[in-house]
């Protein structure tokens, strides 16, 4: 079966997206057609496998699977992908427009000069803080602010939400020394988290700068993560570090985005995303 493909990043997280108001593809290929594409030995490479496809509730409708196979709710990066394909591919051609996922309906703003994407502004909706929320064992009524959260050897602190995905921040005083590659895929499968969790480390530079690392659940390590990302801003303010309705400029393995926690409880991001390349796969199931 030939696929027809397009590969985006935003800010170094890539995806492998498939156009359905294009093509048709059968639903019941997308998790293995993820593993396989995603794989950087023997397929395209990529964090994993974006469709982008008609929507009966917003202007289109996205769903992820990461690399692993398993279908994702939400994503920051993917979103502001998917916003530049689609209105300049003319599928939508206002500049605010809205986009279903998993995890609801996204609102989104395309900056644009010369027909051209330049950055997109993502109403990532709000953060859900309590434990049945995210979700977290324990009392379901407890937020999770700054938590001790013991593991074999280690005494980490957490703070943790629901925004897009389950998050679990945590806070170190020098980025270059957190414990990603050992710790992110141990904290991702703890049964103190039922459906797994992405996994943030974050360095407080100042009041309006983060220094941030990402385990992404499903994915592993990734150059990005939006929804994380955000998470990392609102864990900052939860715990002291920064204010509400501040842009915060979050520095990112891939790039940077400019995250603000208004009043009305709404997170906002600010990024790019670009293109990379677009082809043909040949798909054997």
């Amino acid at each position: 079966m030939k696929i027809a493909f397009t590969k985006m990043h935003g800010i170094g997280n890539s995806y492998i997206y498939l156009d359905l108001f294009q093509h048709d593809y059968k639903e019941d290929i997308f998790s293995s057609l993820a593993k396989k594409m995603a794989n950087v030995n023997t397929g395209i490479g990529s964090d994993g496998l974006i469709i982008i496809q008609p929507s009966k509730t917003a202007d289109c409708g996205m769903r992820i699977f990461n690399k692993d196979g398993t279908e994702g709710t939400n994503c920051g990066n993917g979103l502001r992908c998917v916003a530049k394909y689609i209105f300049e591919r003319h599928i939508v051609r206002q500049e605010h427009f809205t986009i279903e996922t998993k995890s609801g309906i996204m609102h989104v703003q395309v900056v644009v000069h010369d027909d051209r994407v330049t950055e997109v502004i993502v109403d990532m909706g709000k953060p859900l803080l309590y434990r049945k929320d995210i979700p977290m064992l324990g009392n379901p009524n407890e937020l999770v602010i700054n938590e001790l959260f013991t593991l074999p050897q280690h005494n980490l602190f957490v703070t943790a939400m629901f925004l897009g995905n389950p998050n679990a921040v945590f806070f170190v005083s020098d980025i270059e020394k957190a414990p990603l590659k050992t710790l992110g895929g141990v904290i991702e499968n703890d049964v103190r988290f039922p459906n797994r969790t992405n996994v943030e480390f974050v360095e407080v530079v100042h009041s309006k700068e983060l220094k941030f690392l990402v385990w992404e659940r499903g994915s592993g390590i990734t150059e990005a993560c939006g929804t994380g990302a955000s998470a990392a801003v609102v864990a900052a303010i939860l715990n002291g570090f920064c204010q509400r309705e501040e842009e915060i400029i979050v520095h990112l393995s891939g790039g940077d985005l400019i995250i603000r926690w208004a009043n009305n409880d709404h997170i906002w991001m600010r990024g790019p995303a670009e293109f990379i390349a677009e082809g043909i796969y040949e798909f054997l199931p």
